[in-house]
């Protein structure tokens, strides 16, 4: 879950533009390439950002929330999205295939510990990370809270939000026939699937559509649509990430590990008014982790780009940059 939405509104937040001084495509294997990028400092504080979906990309406005004199910034694509490829495939992509491909980039890059910084499937795909390789992360930041758990697919896809916007969940459930309504994510599962160019992509379109208009507070409704082959990506991707419960066994959910975690510090950032990942998901978090300081951002929902969210990112990963961690990075 995630899609930049009017990122002008937080330019003011952010630290000028940079390009990176490094891009390759590095095969992980299963026919996968991946687009991997650093800017910044060779030899600063280094940093991952993991972006948002599952199947989102990453964008040149993530790496302004560092300051290049401090932090040597790494991002990546993805299995199936952005620049990496095949594109929208999701033969061979799963969570644990990511939490590799990190492992990769990071042995790749000689890096020892890194600091994780991701929003939404990204904070997801930075806590199973890190449950899985403790030693690997000197901190976690993250926002917009996403724990892959039943209750949150049901709020999302099971009409929880469409409480709030009626008019626009009516279309998203509308293109699926009723008797399907009880598990839309397998509705469209089937129809993203289908082999058929112009239904996939109809459905790929509404399936973001639905998210994206929800994911600032200032959006008054349907978004412009994205270009196709963003739309087929995202949605494949993500569709197929939650149709398969993130591809997490019994025992492998975020709350059920958090002991693994419990001393690495963290700062969870969250918009109180986040349609799309509503805030209990990260009061939950924080309750499991002592290490752990959750800041709510007043008035704000669930984009990258909420002008409130984007200033608290900076904040945090500026006094991470000069050392200082306390209380919990500024």
């Amino acid at each position: 879950m995630d899609k930049v939405s009017g990122h002008r509104r937080a330019i003011a937040h952010l630290h000028p533009p940079v390009e990176p001084f490094d891009q390759r495509m590095v095969e992980v294997g299963d026919g996968h390439r991946i687009y991997v990028e650093q800017c910044g400092n060779p030899d600063g504080k280094p940093v991952v950002v993991l972006h948002g979906g599952p199947g989102g990309g990453c964008s040149p406005a993530m790496r302004r929330y560092f300051d290049a004199s401090k932090w040597r910034v790494i991002l990546f694509d993805q299995r199936g999205c952005g620049r990496s490829r095949p594109h929208a495939s999701v033969e061979a992509n799963t969570t644990w295939h990511l939490v590799a491909d990190m492992e990769q980039i990071r042995e790749m890059l000689g890096i020892e510990k890194w600091v994780l910084f991701g929003g939404s499937w990204g904070a997801t795909l930075a806590l199973i990370y890190a449950q899985s390789h403790p030693e690997r992360a000197a901190a976690l930041i993250l926002r917009g809270v996403f724990l892959m758990t039943e209750p949150e697919l049901e709020w999302f896809y099971g009409g929880g939000a469409g409480q709030f916007w009626p008019e626009l969940w009516a279309r998203f459930a509308g293109l699926i026939p009723e008797a399907e309504h009880d598990d839309l994510i397998a509705a469209y599962h089937r129809r993203l699937f289908s082999g058929d160019g112009g239904s996939e992509l109809r459905h790929a379109r509404a399936w973001a559509g639905w998210e994206n208009a929800l994911a600032s507070i200032d959006n008054d409704g349907p978004m412009g649509e994205g270009p196709a082959e963003y739309a087929r990506a995202f949605a494949r991707l993500e569709n197929h990430y939650f149709h398969n419960r993130g591809f997490l066994a019994p025992g492998q959910g975020i709350l059920e590990r958090m002991d693994r975690i419990a001393q690495i510090p963290g700062l969870i950032v969250q918009g109180r008014y986040d349609m799309i990942c509503p805030p209990a998901g990260a009061h939950r978090l924080a309750a499991l982790w002592p290490a752990a300081r959750l800041r709510m951002i007043p008035r704000a929902g669930h984009a990258l780009s909420e002008p409130g969210i984007s200033a608290e990112l900076v904040r945090a990963t500026d006094a991470l940059g000069r050392g200082n961690e306390g209380p919990i990075f500024g």
